[in-house]
């Protein structure tokens, strides 16, 4: 079917058609990569992002180091101070009280923006505290041209340093960066919290221009992630001697409608952090060097195309199950590298719109596979039907869909290809002979029945893309005796061909080979016909004419001899000499009438046990044995031999045929006879063994060489030694001894040695009821 479906496409009849997904997978890529590219860009995804850093944030999150300490401004405070703003003479004792533990900075996130028009020494007494401890930093505001303001001069002069405190806000409202420095050239300042590290840190990294426009706070855990104190407790010197000492000291307000609240993701309800807590956030997170730049927009965009890029690749390699898992290990994947790129690199990625992407590009890939497997299918189905290739397939059901019908077709479809591939495999398999399909290189790729059959006989089992050289090893051509096959000889060879050879367990055997070719597939069909049968019947065939024209022609040749030759000499002879011829003429033509009618009977009785099955009966083997001593006795007479016999009481029961049997003991007998010397002994026993019956027959002959034995019981062999003596035959005797025990099943043993005699062993299976017993 196949090689007619390629003559059709050949001569233009049918077009050939391929399902090609390269089209509609660079279609995809490009609207997918296009996609990503600009989703990846600034202000793109916003929100899908920040979701994305707020995970990342509390996966991150690591406790706060113990050098930040807190000074809250909380009710408790404003409840025994009194309401806020308090005297500024209050704030200086504070100052006062902080620095005397020696903290590494004093950071005050309070504005001090009017003069205090109540007590206007307290203004003054403020600013010796500040320029008293030399540690202080204060927080400033900017206005709206960038101008740093929120304090006194007399203040910012005392303090050591300033910071600003401006925190933007992202879409959502929460507060996730902050700038390190910001305001007008010439007026920037550090924010408050990296002021205050750089006054007790001067060589600090964070320290170093330039400084990033924005950066992500890297915040930390615990609720409340810092040490704190109250206000009043500082004041008052109710709290331990060194809790301020080499630490980073903030005072500012927590207290509820004092202070303003900002939603972070430090905490998972979003609660509103107080200014001094995020200020907090920043310094301990320029002192873990915990914060993150974000990404520049090539290098985001880059990040988002990468793992694209490679579902791509998966989605045109890999099958769709396969392509799913590749699919989604990547979005995983993306997510948690964006999640920790700010541990790893310091950086924040945006990967929404790989994540976006990544989610569509499965279900869109498959929907525009889906789409152009169906076209091709439905074009494909429709051609195979209007070609005759399948049967008319049935009309789809009212209300089915194009999908469900384009399914009902692919059904029937293939289960009329199955059909019809079902008939060709059963009827390669039913083949009596061994069939092999290869490919080119020799690699077996559908073997039969019979050929598994031969490889079992072989002791091999066969395995696909096996070599049949391997099958074949010691096969030989017996023309080249080479290999029967080799795929190597045969390369380029377009022709059909048979050889003839022998396996290596001597079996004759005919390879037919005839290459094929099914696009994609070539190769050859192999068929190996076992004729070693037919091999044998020519060679019996051969025997039997050169039996009957030479062993049966030349006893009945020399009978008309010797009647011309006494024609002769009755006309020329005297009377005494006549008288005497006819006695001679008539003992030779009876001696040759003999022979003759001895090979003929030996031929005769060979052919039949050959081709008819023996009879089943029981079977005495010690009245055989009396039986074929009674036939041989007058031959033993002739040469004085003694036959020796010893029988047993119990009886030796087999099954066979007796007057086969029997013959083969005379054979046997005649045989040791023949060849052994005048006077000598024919010793006969019976043995027992557990399942067996064994007759041994011994002679005092001349014995069998090795190299001979081999061939004796191969029918017309005769031993070398005897070819040229006065004893006659052809060796049709042992030839039916072995066919006959073959019949039944049992075995000859021979035990010979060159000048010490021949023994002979007919092993016989026991009858069941002697088994039994």
């Amino acid at each position: 079917m196949r090689a007619w479906l390629s003559r059709l496409r050949a001569k233009g009849r049918w077009p050939e058609k391929r399902l090609d997904l390269r089209r509609e997978w660079a279609i995809v890529s490009i609207c997918l990569l296009a996609a990503v590219w600009w989703l990846a860009g600034p202000k793109q995804l916003e929100r899908s992002n920040l979701l994305v850093q707020d995970l990342s944030a509390r996966l991150l999150q690591r406790p706060a180091s113990s050098e930040v300490v807190l000074v809250a401004i909380d009710e408790r405070s404003i409840d025994a101070i009194g309401r806020w703003p308090w005297r500024r003479a209050i704030h200086a004792q504070l100052v006062r009280h902080l620095s005397e533990q020696q903290p590494k900075a004093i950071g005050l996130d309070i504005l001090f923006s009017e003069e205090d028009l109540d007590h206007p020494t307290d203004d003054a007494l403020l600013a010796r505290s500040i320029a008293d401890s030399g540690r202080v930093v204060l927080a400033v505001a900017q206005d709206a041209s960038g101008r740093a303001v929120g304090q006194l001069p007399a203040l910012t002069r005392a303090a050591a340093a300033l910071g600003h405190v401006q925190l933007p806000v992202d879409t959502d409202g929460g507060v996730r960066r902050f700038a390190p420095m910001t305001g007008l050239a010439g007026q920037q300042h550090l924010h408050l919290g990296l002021a205050m590290l750089c006054l007790g840190q001067p060589q600090a990294a964070q320290c170093q221009p330039p400084q990033p426009p924005r950066q992500q706070i890297g915040f930390a855990s615990g609720n409340p992630p810092f040490t704190t104190y109250s206000y009043i407790d500082v004041v008052r010197g109710d709290i331990p001697p060194s809790a301020f000492r080499g630490k980073y000291v903030l005072v500012g307000q927590t207290a509820i409608g004092l202070a303003p609240g900002f939603a972070t993701p430090a905490q998972q309800d979003m609660r509103h952090s107080p200014n001094v807590s995020m200020v907090g956030y920043i310094l301990n997170g320029a002192l873990q060097q915990r914060h993150a730049a974000p990404a520049s927009p090539l290098v985001n965009r880059s990040f988002n195309t990468l793992p694209l890029l490679l579902a791509l690749v998966a989605l045109a390699m890999l099958g769709p199950s396969a392509a799913l898992a590749a699919c989604a290990l990547l979005w995983s994947a993306t997510l948690l590298v964006a999640a920790l790129a700010p541990l790893w690199w310091q950086l924040t990625l945006a990967p929404a719109a790989a994540l976006l992407v990544l989610a569509l590009a499965y279900p869109l890939w498959s929907w525009r596979r889906l789409n152009a497997a169906a076209r091709f299918l439905e074009h494909e189905m429709r051609d195979l039907s209007r070609s005759g290739a399948l049967a008319t397939l049935q009309p789809a059901g009212m209300g089915q869909d194009m999908l469900a019908q384009r399914i009902q077709a692919v059904e029937q479809a293939s289960r009329q290809l199955r059909q019809l591939h079902h008939f060709v495999s059963e009827s390669l398999l039913q083949l009596p002979s061994p069939t092999l399909v290869c490919d080119p290189q020799g690699h077996i790729l559908l073997a039969n029945s019979a050929a598994h059959r031969y490889a079992q006989s072989l002791d091999q089992n066969l395995q696909e893309r096996q070599d049949v050289q391997i099958l074949l090893a010691g096969a030989l051509d017996n023309d080249t005796q080479g290999p029967l096959f080799d795929p190597m000889a045969l390369k380029g060879m377009q022709a059909a061909f048979q050889r003839e050879g022998q396996d290596r367990l001597g079996r004759h055997l005919l390879l037919v080979g005839r290459p094929f070719a099914a696009p994609p597939t070539t190769g050859w069909l192999l068929t190996l016909v076992d004729i070693t049968r037919m091999r044998q019947a020519m060679a019996q065939r051969d025997q039997a004419m050169h039996f009957i024209s030479h062993d049966i022609r030349a006893p009945i040749g020399a009978i008309l001899t010797l009647l011309e030759m006494d024609r002769a000499f009755a006309s020329t002879s005297s009377i005494a000499l006549a008288a005497r011829a006819p006695r001679d003429t008539e003992a030779r033509i009876e001696r040759y009438a003999r022979s003759a009618l001895e090979l003929a009977e030996d031929f005769v009785h060979l052919a039949r046990a050959q081709q008819h099955p023996p009879r089943q009966e029981a079977v005495e083997l010690g009245q055989l044995l009396d039986q074929a001593l009674d036939d041989s006795w007058a031959l033993a007479q002739t040469k004085q031999i003694r036959l020796e016999w010893q029988p047993q009481q119990a009886e030796a029961l087999t099954t066979g045929d007796p007057s086969q049997l029997r013959r083969v003991l005379v054979n046997l007998l005649g045989n040791a006879i023949k060849y052994s010397p005048e006077g000598s002994r024919v010793h006969c026993s019976l043995e027992v063994r557990p399942a067996h019956w064994v007759v041994v027959l011994r002679d005092e002959g001349d014995g069998i060489s090795p190299e001979q034995q081999a061939t004796l019981f191969a029918p017309f062999a005769r031993q070398t030694q005897h070819e040229n003596s006065a004893v006659q035959g052809l060796g049709l005797g042992l030839a039916f001894v072995h066919t006959v025990m073959q019949r039944h099943g049992a075995q000859i043993e021979l035990n010979s040695t060159l000048g010490q005699g021949s023994s002979f062993r007919l092993v016989f299976t026991k009858r069941l009821s002697d088994l039994t017993a």
